[in-house]
């Protein structure tokens, strides 16, 4: 199943890009948004971004101070997933603790080592992600970078 779930991304990454790609990895999941940021020094600069709510109002999400985002935990840890921030203290750092409820993070490479951003599902409320899932997410990982525009 996840396989056959893995070749659908792959298609719709080389028929309808990234945005669609993230649409479908977006439709996957309860969490409101999911995006792709790229690292820039200091600075996470958004790629792409699905709001469930297509509010629109996603200024704030458009650049985000590393030392400030959830983002810092999945460039140093490898991965952060978090269901209830509020009740995290891995993410007691971030002042986006209880703030953004609920996370899934995980780098983005295009040559192993050499991290570039990383990719995210996120929300205001706590969500679940169950353990299928996120292995799926760590191959759909892998597949993105080739996809994401050069800074």
């Amino acid at each position: 199943m996840e396989q056959q779930a893995l070749d659908t991304l792959q298609d719709i990454l080389r028929t309808q890009g990234l945005v669609a790609a993230l649409q479908f990895l977006n439709d996957r999941v309860p969490h409101r948004f999911t995006g792709i940021y790229r690292v820039d020094g200091q600075v996470l600069h958004n790629v792409a971004v699905i709001d469930k709510q297509q509010s629109g109002d996603i200024g704030f999400l458009m650049q985000v101070p590393l030392s400030d985002s959830f983002c810092q935990f999945v460039l140093r840890d490898g991965q952060l997933v978090t269901t209830d921030s509020g009740k995290d203290p891995r993410v007691d750092a971030s002042p986006f603790k209880g703030v953004m409820g609920s996370y899934v993070g995980l780098p983005l490479a295009v040559v192993p080592g050499e991290l570039f951003g990383t990719f995210c599902h996120f929300d205001f409320e706590p969500q679940p992600l169950d353990d299928s899932e996120f292995e799926f997410l760590t191959q759909a990982a892998r597949v993105l970078p080739p996809f994401v525009k050069p800074a």
